[in-house]
């Protein structure tokens, strides 16, 4: 078998990008304490959203921009790619993610990367945390599909489409799980800082969301060929 290396490469850097500027976001935001609540939000969403489109537009031609293992999930339930490569993505992407990870708690200390790995919060039970993360996964996974996949889309659209959806998504649920939508944006900065509260909650929505909004595309939406 010849290993997809490129490929592996472009989903490893995307993903570091994603946990790198995503968690200095968060902890950006707690450096300079700014009192706008709504603001921070709308920070923080943009800062991930922004940084899944560019690097989309960046590294989408190599390995198709996933840099999330619920998106690959999606593409090996569909059959849109095998299983062995599918697994060897989301290799690629956790380690991508734990670099980050590990290279933040490096610069600035475990607490950093612990700020930065998405939680439920207080009033949010772990069964409502997987079904938060399983909706906005599937219009994250739905928007994938219906911009980067269906030959029916305009193709200089989709990276910012699918930024823009992981920023509203963000937006929505930030306050209540963490908004991670991804279970490399979580499991990067859990591994170095140790927290590995309801980690569960962040594999399981975001892959039963992820799966879900591909096989609707791919067997409702979208047409045959």
């Amino acid at each position: 078998m010849n290993l997809p290396v490129k490929p592996l490469i472009a989903e490893f850097i995307g993903t570091f990008a994603l946990v790198f500027i995503g968690v200095l976001a968060v902890q950006s935001v707690n450096i300079v304490q700014a009192p706008n609540g709504l603001a921070n939000l709308a920070s923080i969403g943009l800062a991930h959203g922004l940084t899944i489109a560019v690097m989309v537009a960046a590294l989408g031609a190599v390995s198709g921009g996933h840099f999330n293992p619920a998106v690959t999930s999606a593409f090996m339930a569909t059959g849109r790619i095998a299983p062995i490569t599918g697994a060897l993505y989301v290799a690629a992407q956790l380690a991508g993610a734990s670099l980050a990870g590990f290279l933040i708690s490096g610069l600035f200390s475990l607490q950093a990367a612990g700020s930065g790995t998405p939680a439920l919060a207080p009033q949010v039970s772990p069964t409502t945390g997987i079904i938060l993360e399983a909706v906005a996964t599937f219009f994250l996974v739905l928007v994938v599909f219906g911009t980067a996949v269906d030959d029916r889309a305009p193709k200089n659209i989709y990276p910012l489409a699918i930024g823009f959806t992981v920023a509203v998504d963000m937006m929505a649920i930030a306050p209540l799980t963490g908004g991670a939508l991804n279970p490399a944006r979580t499991f990067g900065p859990a591994i170095a800082s140790g927290m590995w509260s309801n980690h569960i909650v962040y594999w399981v929505g975001p892959i039963v969301g992820g799966v879900l909004a591909g096989l609707v595309q791919n067997f409702v939406l979208m047409e045959k060929k």
